[in-house]
C-alpha cells in the first residue's frame, strides 16, 4: 500500500466508526502510565528560559507538540522541555530538526482542514517512508471548532493547529488538566507574523481569524477549561 492509499483508507476507517473513542484510546496508549490526567499542548512561539515551565511540560501525562517545534538541548537552560508523545503536523510544514527525531516512539496526527477545500492528499517527499499517521477528522473536530469560532463552513477559513489541538484535548479528555503554552494568539491577535522558537517568522495565512481564536481561548482559560502557561 502506498502512502496516499494509506491516508485515504485511514480517513474512511476513522469516519465510519467512533472517531473520538478510537483516538482517545490511541492517545492514552502513548501517555505516561497509560493515563491522561494532565496534558501539555506546546505551541511554537519563542519563550524565555523557565525551569518550572519545562518541568510542567515534561511531567505531564501526555505532551503534544506541533509542526515546526523546538526542544531543549541537553546543555541549554530549561525552556521548552523535551518530552514529545504526540506531534500534530500538516502537509505544508517547515520541518525542524526535532519534527521527526525519534519518530518511531511518537504518535503523528495529521491536521488537514484544507482537504475541505483545495488541499491535495499526496504526502510531501520529506515524509518518512515508514511513518504512518492518523488524520484528525474534519467532520468531528475541525468543523465543530469552526462553528464555535463563528466561522462559515462555506469559506476557506479554519483554526490554527494549536487551537485545534487544544479543542481536541478538551473533547477527548474533558476531566484532564490541559495546559497550553508557547502561544501568542491570546495576547497578540493583531499579529501578521508568527515567530517560531525554531526557524524564522512565518506569515499568518488568510484562512485564520486570530481575534476569534483569542476570544475563545480566553473564555476557556477564564472558565477553568484550560490553563495558559507563559
Amino acid at each position: 500500500m502506498n502512502r496516499t492509499q494509506f491516508a485515504g483508507e485511514a480517513s474512511e476507517q476513522l469516519d465510519e466508526g467512533d472517531t473520538g473513542r478510537m483516538l482517545r484510546e490511541l492517545l492514552t496508549a502513548y501517555a505516561r502510565g497509560q493515563r491522561v490526567e494532565t496534558i501539555a499542548v506546546v505551541g511554537n512561539a519563542p519563550m524565555a528560559p523557565d525551569a518550572e515551565r519545562a518541568a510542567l511540560i515534561d511531567g505531564s501525562d501526555l505532551v503534544f507538540r506541533m509542526t515546526t517545534f523546538a526542544l531543549d538541548e541537553p546543555d541549554a537552560e530549561p525552556t521548552y522541555g523535551r518530552r514529545t508523545d504526540v506531534v500534530v503536523i500538516h502537509r505544508g510544514v517547515m520541518v525542524s530538526p526535532y519534527t521527526f527525531a525519534d519518530y518511531t516512539s511518537r504518535l503523528y496526527l495529521l491536521a488537514e482542514p484544507g482537504r475541505l477545500f483545495w488541499e491535495p492528499e499526496t504526502l510531501p517527499d520529506w515524509w518518512p517512508a515508514d511513518l504512518g499517521f492518523v488524520p484528525i477528522s474534519n467532520r468531528e473536530f475541525v468543523l465543530p471548532l469552526s462553528r464555535l469560532l463563528g466561522l462559515s463552513a462555506d469559506e476557506n477559513v479554519w483554526a490554527t493547529t494549536g487551537t485545534l489541538v487544544t479543542y481536541l484535548c478538551r473533547q477527548l479528555f474533558p476531566k484532564a488538566l490541559v495546559r497550553l503554552t508557547g502561544v501568542s494568539i491570546v495576547e497578540r491577535p493583531d499579529q501578521t507574523d508568527f515567530e517560531h522558537a525554531w526557524g524564522g517568522k512565518v506569515g499568518v495565512t488568510a484562512e485564520h481569524r486570530l481575534h476569534a481564536e483569542s476570544k475563545l481561548l480566553s473564555t476557556w482559560r477564564d472558565s477553568g477549561r484550560i490553563e495558559i502557561i507563559q
